[in-house]
């Protein structure tokens, strides 16, 4: 069933660039780690308090500061003190249901994205509220969820002293978080199209309830997917025609190669959302195909009885003086009348090839 969010009375009223937590409940603390890396070195930090960032305020090389939960206000507010975030920017960034943007303000830039992984329990697509600050020589990536993302291979890369993005800046690194939410579309695509093959094998072998119920399931996914990706490509747009000095030239050739990733991503969505339609529709022909030929069955079947029917009641009528009544082939013979009559509406029906 689609649910539908009512969480923004909680900001009613309010001033705007209010911090509200908007997404679902959560009680554990925020997880920050830091990982402060240039060509030559790279350390690793888990931190116990937001206070303890302001040590990597004017840290050489770049910074990237991950946060795991959005839920703890005060928290994030006070990472925007110590990095000069507005207060517009830290309002997006609790808000879980904030769609897919990107805002240029003095000293950085800001996006927000879903970031999609593909639960195998359920069969569905999980979405979490990703946002990501890029500054001089800083990234802070705020994550809805505490368990797990999607940049291992990100982590990796960064600890390994030949990957070319330990000598550039801190926007190729949000190219490559941004990169990675991206390509994890591919897979998720993949596992779907995987879905839909199997639902159109059940669909010619035998198509019933549980058929429609798993095509509906996908057609929610793939919207779900469109409402994610459909205003991602317009963030990559402007992120790549950016005038701010926080994206280089360099990293913007990557963004364009990023931005036609989106353009497949969107295509390939388009695909399976037409797929998926021939597929219902196609349920739907067979459904009213095979209802017709069970009507076509009873229809046939009723109209022979009805002939049979009118003999059987014209001699089922009792009086006195009827003509065959004392006969002895009066009972064959209608028996026998029956049967021609019913043999000659089968040879008619057969002629007419409506059986």
């Amino acid at each position: 069933m689609v649910k539908f969010d009512f969480q923004a009375s909680k900001t009613a009223g309010k001033a705007p660039g209010t911090v509200v937590y908007r997404g679902k409940k959560e009680t554990r603390p925020p997880i920050i780690t830091v990982l402060d890396y240039d060509q030559h070195s790279c350390e690793f930090e888990h931190i116990a308090s937001a206070a303890e960032l302001e040590k990597f305020k004017k840290a050489s090389g770049v910074t990237w500061i991950n946060v795991d939960g959005i839920n703890h206000v005060g928290t994030i507010e006070k990472i925007g003190e110590i990095f000069g975030l507005h207060s517009l920017l830290l309002e997006d960034v609790s808000d879980s249901n904030q769609r897919p943007k990107y805002e240029e303000f003095d000293d950085n830039v800001f996006l927000v994205m879903k970031m999609l992984t593909f639960n195998e329990k359920t069969q569905a697509v999980d979405a979490e509220h990703l946002s990501i600050v890029i500054g001089k020589n800083f990234v802070i990536s705020f994550q809805e969820q505490h368990e797990g993302d999607v940049f291992d291979s990100i982590r990796s890369r960064i600890r390994d002293t030949r990957w070319r993005a330990r000598k550039l800046g801190a926007d190729y690194l949000a190219y490559a978080l941004t990169d990675a939410v991206v390509d994890n579309y591919f897979v998720i695509l993949e596992k779907l199209g995987e879905n839909i093959e199997t639902v159109e094998e059940h669909l010619v072998k035998s198509p019933d309830e549980h058929i429609l119920r798993q095509i509906y399931l996908l057609k929610r996914e793939l919207i779900m997917l469109r409402k994610s990706v459909w205003p991602l490509r317009e963030v990559i747009n402007l992120m790549q025609k950016s005038e701010s000095k926080t994206i280089t030239k360099t990293t913007n050739v990557f963004l364009r190669d990023l931005y036609d990733h989106t353009i497949q991503v969107m295509d390939t969505i388009e695909t399976m959302r037409d797929i998926l339609t021939g597929i219902l529709d196609i349920y739907m022909s067979g459904i009213s195909n095979r209802l017709n030929s069970i009507m076509k069955v009873l229809t046939i079947i009723a109209t022979i009885f009805i002939p049979l029917t009118f003999i059987a009641g014209v001699y089922g009528m009792n009086f006195d003086w009827f003509p065959e009544l004392r006969q002895k082939w009066g009972y064959p013979a209608a028996l026998a009348l029956m049967a021609a009559v019913a043999g000659v509406m089968l040879i008619f029906f057969r002629r007419k090839k409506w059986i």
